[in-house]
This record gives structure tokens, C-alpha cells and sequence, in this order.
């Protein structure tokens, strides 16, 4: 049953991902049309500019989908452990890896007494999942497999590439507009022709164009990163076939994370997009703008969907 079940699609939540791609993709293409429209009439020195946000954008993106487990592991301050270290947590993942057919990733804990985990890494080969103690501390092995489940679909997935590449536009705008101030565009280092004056325009130009962009791209990419969430919980939920363990879990890990002083919190937030439930959006009403600015779905939803495929699966 778990078996069938786990590979089940969910062609609705597929869809608007796939819209969601599509639209940062459309994006993008008017995007690089309008700066090769402005190149046009740019300095030479000027559009170095534009090459140079390109060349580091791509760079930074190539870094953090490389090293995305070494600086997730080193932002969270956790350490590998072996199955002799932590023999209960080797057991689940090797519980979950087998029932999806995947290989075993490094395992790390984290030495934080915030309920959270997180799993990142280009592809499976080289993938991390890491666990907090805070977590292994408050969830019963039903509810960390659950948990475990949900993390190991993000690797399965590769959401961490697909994020990566989703992220790439956004970064690009960030930068021109960042170079774009801090080259003097708003009429500095005393430019007196006539072509310094239309330089500064024309540096303007990119600049309302980046920033443009750069929040439609942003509004997008949270988007994204909300719908792969809700892909990870069905997938997981499936792949165990305990939906319940689940959202018993996300209601435990949420509820401590209210508890938590803020200050605590906010040390862990660099994380928060590949947390399991982030860090401060969780104690906070959600509202429908806060939603857009969020990495997760509402806790709400998130058990609606679990409860529905509760539903599903008893029918089953």
C-alpha cells in the first residue's frame, strides 16, 4: 500500500509549480531584452557593470549549490555524527532511505535545543540531513520518521538545485542594483558632459529595471519555496503512510518554537529555508501579505493537506 501510495502525484500542486517556473522563466527573458536594450546606448565601462553582476551572480550560485551542505552545517554550528554516536537516528534514516529507494545521506546534529531539521545537498550523492537535539529530544520515532521523510524528499527532489537555479535572476537583479548605486548613478563624482549625464540615465534605467525584477523574482521564488514544502509534507506523509505522525509533528515543533525567545530565534534564522518549520514566522499571526513574504505555508494549511491524505489513505 505505501508503496503505490508514495508515488502518487499530486498534478494540481504540480501544475502551479510549474506556472511558477514558467512565470520566473518568462521573467527572465524580459529581463535580459530590456538590458540589451539599454546596453545599446551604455559606455563600454558602463556595461562592464552588467558583465560583472553576471560573472559573480553565477559564481555565487555555483558556490552555494556546491557548498550548500558545508555552509548549512557550519551556519548551524552541527557536527556528523556515526551510527555508533547516534544509533537511533542512523536507524530512521536507514528506515526512510530504504523505503524510498535512495541512498543514505551524512547525518549531523545540531547542538540546539530549537526543534528543527533540515536536509540540503545538489543531489543525493552528496546530501546532509541534520537534526537538532531539540528535536530528537521532544518527537517519538514515529514522529522524527515523519519529519526525516519530509527532509529526504527535498534531497530526492533536488530542491536545493531547483532553488538554486530559481534563485539566479533574483541574484543578478541584487547585484546591479548594488552596483549600480554604489557607481554614482544618481549624478556622482561631479559628471559634467552631456554622455556622463546620459550614462547616469541609462545606470538609472538598470536600476528600475533590477529592482523590478528583483521583487517580482523574490515574491516568486517564496512562492516556489512554499509549494515545494507542501510537495515534501504529501511526499513524506506517503512515503511512510502516517500523515498523522507528521503533522503530530508539526504541531509540536511549532508550538516550542513559540515558546522560544525571540533572540534565539533570530540566531537561527539564516536557515530558515531549509528548516522544517521556520524560526520566527511561526510565532507570528499569519496574515495573506505575511504569507507572500514567507518561505513556508501556514501551519493551517500544511495539516489541512495531511489530514486530507489521512482521509485518502484510510480508504484506501
Amino acid at each position: 500500500m505505501v508503496a503505490r501510495s508514495r508515488y502518487a502525484p499530486d498534478r494540481g500542486l504540480t501544475a502551479r509549480m510549474t506556472a511558477t517556473i514558467f512565470l520566473l522563466g518568462l521573467v527572465f527573458v524580459v529581463f535580459v531584452a530590456a538590458i540589451v536594450f539599454i546596453l545599446n546606448a551604455v559606455r563600454a565601462s558602463d556595461a562592464l557593470i552588467v558583465l560583472a553582476a553576471v560573472v559573480i551572480g553565477g559564481g555565487l550560485a555555483i558556490g552555494s549549490l556546491f557548498y550548500s551542505d558545508k555552509i548549512a552545517l557550519s551556519t548551524a554550528g552541527a557536527i556528523e555524527v556515526t551510527p555508533q554516536q547516534a544509533p537511533e537516528l542512523h536507524g530512521v534514516v536507514d528506515r526512510i532511505c530504504a523505503l524510498a529507494d535512495m541512498p543514505k545521506p551524512r547525518i549531523a546534529i545540531a547542538p540546539t535545543d530549537i526543534p528543527n531539521a533540515f536536509a540540503t545537498g545538489r543531489n543525493t550523492k552528496h546530501a546532509v540531513l541534520c537534526v537538532t537535539e531539540g528535536l530528537m529530544r521532544r518527537l517519538d520515532r514515529e514522529e522524527l520518521e515523519g519529519v526525516i521523510s519530509h527532509e529526504l524528499s527535498h534531497v530526492a527532489h533536488k530542491d536545493v538545485m531547483v532553488m538554486t537555479v530559481a534563485s539566479f535572476l533574483a541574484i543578478i537583479a541584487g547585484l546591479l542594483i548594488r552596483f549600480s548605486f554604489y557607481g554614482e548613478l544618481f549624478g556622482g563624482g561631479g559628471r559634467r558632459n552631456s554622455n556622463d549625464q546620459n550614462s547616469g540615465l541609462i545606470l538609472l534605467a538598470i536600476l528600475a529595471v533590477s529592482i523590478v525584477v528583483y521583487a517580482i523574482s523574490f515574491l516568486l521564488i517564496r512562492l516556489l519555496s512554499r509549494y515545494r514544502e507542501l510537495s515534501a509534507d504529501r511526499s513524506g506523509a506517503l512515503l511512510t503512510g502516517q500523515p498523522s505522525a507528521l503533522a503530530s509533528a508539526l504541531q509540536k515543533v511549532s508550538g516550542t518554537i513559540a515558546r522560544i525567545p525571540t533572540k534565539d530565534l533570530r540566531e537561527a534564522q539564516p536557515l530558515n529555508a531549509f528548516f522544517f518549520v521556520p524560526a520566527l514566522s511561526a510565532r507570528e499571526g499569519q496574515t495573506s501579505i505575511a504569507n507572500l513574504f514567507s518561505t513556508h505555508p501556514p501551519l493551517e494549511k500544511r495539516l489541512a493537506q495531511l489530514a486530507k491524505i489521512s482521509q485518502q489513505l484510510s480508504r484506501q
